[in-house]
């Protein structure tokens, strides 16, 4: 009898827990007798919790985690994970707690399974909040201990494996989120044996028409390419034989999804892929793969512009091999891997290739280093926004990298395909990126929107006071670079509103002859607690915001405030209130109303839109009418006596249509030093178009001028300022 044998004598009813052998049989192979043991009481303790609990396919419940764990222990992981993996729904499905695991199996098991355990018992809003927020805080652990996505990639594999139990709708919905997560992120971790069997069950449970359309064809289509095959790496090993290169030649197949993948991307019928199969070169050293490479080529013709050298340049997960592609018999094509056994290894197994296996604890090498400086941006990333919008940005960094620029001192940094100069100046620090002015791209400026290309060297420009520009969020691709510019704007947004907040409840109080600095901290504090708030800071944001009305504040704040409510000032024949100045620069919480485009010394009435701030309106403005049904939202504002920006205003001008009318107008308006931000021409017949200017003017006096100038020209049939037309931003 074998150790297995005798362990599975010990643990009760042991022989009729599916899987349960082939685990400790697994385990048995690489660790010592004493952690196999600890596995046998953790398939003991779940069993028991588990027990009466069933799969969807009638099993007992504990068959799902002891098959999870036996795809850990065939990747040769330590106990803790293996551990953690029979354990992970235990805190979710049973009543046990995080703390009961921890005495009975370590802290460490303890973390991985509440990383993996799932948010049930909190509301939310919508199922797919709920993925995105328990997505959250699986990669969140990962940064902590990377176990945590191993295990789970294992629960969802063997989930694939056996997901004809659930339901049509919850199959697809179940194998789009493995296709679109899981797989990309077994990818990410170098997991790639994983990675290719997630992708094919993936694209089976989705799409099973489809896949089995392409299996049935590529059986009928395999035995004349295998014979191909079989000729062309016997010719390769004895040409690396001949040339004294110890090597290993297989042939492999394709994945049915990466066929598929390409169909679509190429827009290309199944008939017209051709390079199903491949061969792989394993050697002894890095120098063997350039000498199998010079041998290879020798053998069959490579195609220009196929050559990828993963060796000298690997992939942000580690991954290292050189690519080619070959002519082969019949101008066949043929990829090509070369690798060393070591890349091989790493290449199949990833991250989990290079665990140290210690009595009590794990560590890692240079790839699993690289993997936890892309999982440390996460906690960056988390302050970004919504769980949907952190996982839309993890989303974009789980695919692989295809752009190789080098800094001026020549380290290479790995970027997505179109990422700009700013997604460079993220990656290299986020200091640099929030003090980013200009950049050259191989010694010469280059706009900051430009796209990289490969082997370019960047060198970025910064300055001590610059910070980041709101619109480059409409252009960076990185998850990285857009969730940093979005927390400073978050803090910037926050600091604006918090001083907005103070100066409207500050207007607000003058009705009682006060302002803030009358009102003591203790009532602050205690205003702002009564309403559900940490302190007066978040009370202030939240008014500035326009979650909360200023006037009402005040009253609480106010003296006699149970009276002050109950007869309003007006009413009791007070003076209104002094309306808030505006001079233009109060940043990202007063804006200006793109329907009516208020200038300096136009009147002037502001509304307050909640998480917007203030928006400046034309009292005349013909939206104005749609927020009347909310007058407590109404807002007096005058303009400050010098406001120190440029306003946007738009003119429409009717013109007698004729050749070069446009450029004249054009240049009437420049010659009043005066900015045109857009311009469009509407066509309205043969005789007369309108034009559409969007100016940048100081005042209204300025603009006065310029409408004075163009009503001048002999082309123009009719001008006027544009008021309510458009409700772009409204």
């Amino acid at each position: 009898m074998d150790y297995t044998e005798t362990l599975l004598g010990l643990l009760p009813g042991s022989r009729h827990t599916p899987g349960l052998k082939e685990l400790l049989s697994a385990a048995g192979a690489y660790l010592h007798p004493d952690q196999v043991e600890r596995i046998r009481s953790a398939a003991e303790f779940g069993a028991e919790a588990h027990r009466g609990q069933k799969r969807k396919t009638g099993e007992p419940y504990i068959a799902h985690p002891v098959a999870a764990a036996e795809v850990l222990a065939n990747l040769r992981l330590d106990t803790d994970t293996i551990i953690a993996a029979i354990l992970h729904d235990v805190i979710e499905d049973t009543p046990i707690a995080k703390e009961d695991l921890a005495k009975r199996f370590g802290d460490n098991v303890a973390e991985i399974v509440d990383g993996v355990t799932k948010l049930d018992q909190i509301q939310f809003k919508s199922r797919e909040e709920a993925q995105a927020e328990s997505f959250r805080k699986m990669l969140l652990a990962m940064v902590r201990d990377l176990r945590v996505i191993l295990v789970k990639l294992a629960d969802r594999l063997h989930n694939m494996r056996t997901i004809k139990g659930m339901s049509p709708a919850r199959r697809r919905a179940i194998a789009r989120e493995t296709l679109n997560i899981y797989a990309p992120l077994a990818e990410r971790l170098g997991l790639y044996s994983m990675k290719l069997e997630l992708e094919d069950l993936g694209f089976r449970a989705l799409y099973p028409r489809r896949y089995r359309v392409i299996e049935k064809a590529l059986k009928r289509a395999r035995g004349n390419q295998k014979e191909f095959l079989t000729h062309i790496s016997e010719n390769i090993g004895n040409a690396l034989a001949k040339a004294g290169i110890a090597a290993e030649v297989d042939t492999r197949e394709k994945h049915l999804y990466s066929i598929y993948r390409k169909m679509l991307r190429k827009r290309i019928s199944l008939a017209e892929i051709v390079d199903v199969y491949g061969l792989r070169v394993v050697v002894d050293s890095v120098d063997y793969c350039y000498r199998a490479l010079g041998v290879v080529h020798g053998a069959y013709r490579p195609m220009p512009g196929r050559f990828k050298d993963y060796v000298a340049i690997p992939r942000v997960n580690g991954y290292q091999s050189l690519h080619t592609t070959l002519f082969g018999p019949n101008g066949l094509p043929i990829e090509a891997q070369i690798r060393t056994r070591d890349m091989h290894r790493i290449a199949e197994s990833g991250i989990a290739a290079h665990w140290k296996y210690k009595v009590g604890e794990y560590s890692a090498d240079h790839e699993q280093a690289r993997a936890r400086e892309w999982l440390s941006n996460l906690i960056s990333m988390q302050e970004a926004g919504t769980s949907e919008e952190f996982l839309e940005s993890v989303r974009v960094d789980l695919f692989p990298d295809k752009v190789y620029v080098f800094t001026p001192k020549g380290k290479i940094l790995r970027l997505p395909r179109g990422a700009t100069i700013v997604d460079f100046a993220y990656a290299v620090h986020t200091d640099v990126g929030n003090r980013c002015i200009a950049a050259k791209i191989d010694r010469r400026l280059t706009p900051l929107r430009s796209q990289l290309r490969n082997g370019q060297t960047v060198e970025i420009v910064t300055a001590p006071g610059a910070i980041p520009n709101p619109s480059w969020v409409n252009f960076v691709v990185t998850a990285k670079a857009r969730a940093a510019i979005r927390q400073y704007l978050k803090g910037l947004r926050r600091s604006e509103a918090i001083e907005l907040g103070q100066r409207l409840i500050n207007q607000s109080l003058a009705e009682f002859n006060l302002s803030l600095t009358d009102i003591s901290a203790l009532t602050l504090a205690a205003t702002a607690g009564e309403l559900g708030m940490a302190d007066a800071d978040e009370l202030f944001e939240k008014v500035g915001m326009g979650e909360r009305l200023a006037p009402l504040i005040a009253r609480r704040l106010g003296p006699a405030a149970t009276a002050a409510t109950a007869t309003p000032p007006d009413a009791a024949g007070e003076t209104a209130p002094t309306p808030l100045a505006v001079a233009g620069t109060e940043g990202l919480l007063v804006s200006y109303a793109r329907c009516c485009f208020p200038v300096a010394g136009d009147a002037i009435l502001a509304y307050l839109s909640s998480g917007r701030g203030i928006i400046v309106h034309r009292e005349d403005c013909a939206n104005v009418d749609d927020y009347r049904k909310h007058p407590e939202k109404w807002l007096s504002v005058t303009w400050a006596e010098q406001p120190e920006r440029m306003f946007g205003s738009e003119l429409r001008v009717e013109v007698e249509n004729r050749v070069g009318v446009l450029a004249a107008v054009a240049a009437a308006i420049a010659g009043t030093e005066t900015n045109i931000d857009h311009v469009e021409l509407e066509e309205r017949d043969a005789q007369t178009s309108v034009l559409v200017f969007e100016v940048r003017v100081r005042d209204r006096k300025h603009l006065a001028n310029v409408m004075r100038v163009i009503h001048r020209m002999p082309d123009v049939l009719r001008l006027s300022r544009t008021l309510a037309v458009r409700t772009r931003d409204e």
